[in-house]
């Protein structure tokens, strides 16, 4: 297991303390630094913070409702193992909610353009020589692609559904955009779903964003095993933890 510390600060709230371990920790977990399986005590998350054990208690804890973490009584902490099989239902609920949007979207009344389809066509139909080629943001802006369709459908309690559903696989799904040739492809991809949905196009528009994501989730799984088979490997030699400051 290799964790990688924020620096030592000073005198510091308790509340940001917290959340500045939720978040260190959380990064650790989807870089692979800790990995599914892993075991550890909240007395050595303390140590290797720099901190007290409560705010430690309360980033785990944290971590813990939203599903990567498990706690045992009295052994300590574990990271969750990846169970492919949810991951593929949650992808099954986020296809469900995004083909709704998408027929929504398509219905919606003559001349009626939402704002959310609009930032969208700025940002995804562009020239090549426009596009970003850094993965995280394009990671991170694909996840907001597909949330701003189940927006702008005009339901929240799909918006909020969807909302939970992405945040869940985003420690695999982030992973697809690690290799070049999706970044570009994502581009293309979005821009097709784009057009059909504006020129109103629904069976089209549904078929390319089924597709999409269904491509996507193949290559993230793929991409996983792969990552933590490497990262496994590397943790072989290692003794405990190896801590970089």
């Amino acid at each position: 297991m290799q964790l990688v510390s924020p620096a030592r600060r000073g005198k510091e709230r308790p509340e940001n303390l917290a959340e500045r371990i939720y978040a260190q920790l959380k990064d650790d977990i989807f870089e692979f630094r800790l990995l599914p399986g892993d075991r550890f005590s909240e007395g050595e998350i303390a140590e290797r913070m720099a901190a007290s054990r409560t705010p430690v208690r309360q980033a785990l804890y944290r971590l813990e409702r939203e599903g990567y973490l498990e706690v045992y009584f009295r052994s300590g902490w574990q990271v969750k193992p990846f169970d492919f099989a949810h991951f593929e239902e949650l992808y099954e609920v986020r296809i469900v909610l995004e083909l709704e949007a998408v027929k929504r979207l398509c219905e919606r009344p003559a001349g009626e353009l939402p704002e959310a389809l609009e930032q969208l066509r700025r940002t995804w139909m562009v020239q090549p020589e426009e596009r970003l080629k850094d993965g995280r943001e394009v990671s991170r802006l694909d996840e907001r692609f597909h949330c701003q369709l189940v927006e702008a459908a005009g339901n929240r309690e799909m918006a909020r559904l969807h909302a939970e559903v992405s945040e869940k696989i985003r420690i695999i799904r982030r992973l697809d955009f690690t290799q070049g040739p999706r970044v570009e492809l994502t581009y293309e991809e979005h821009a097709r779903i784009l057009g059909a949905i504006l020129s109103r196009r629904c069976e089209e528009a549904q078929l390319l964003l089924k597709t999409h994501i269904e491509v996507s989730k193949a290559e993230v799984r793929k991409i996983t095993l792969h990552m933590l088979h490497s990262a496994r490997q590397r943790a072989l030699p290692a003794q405990g933890w190896r801590y970089d400051l």
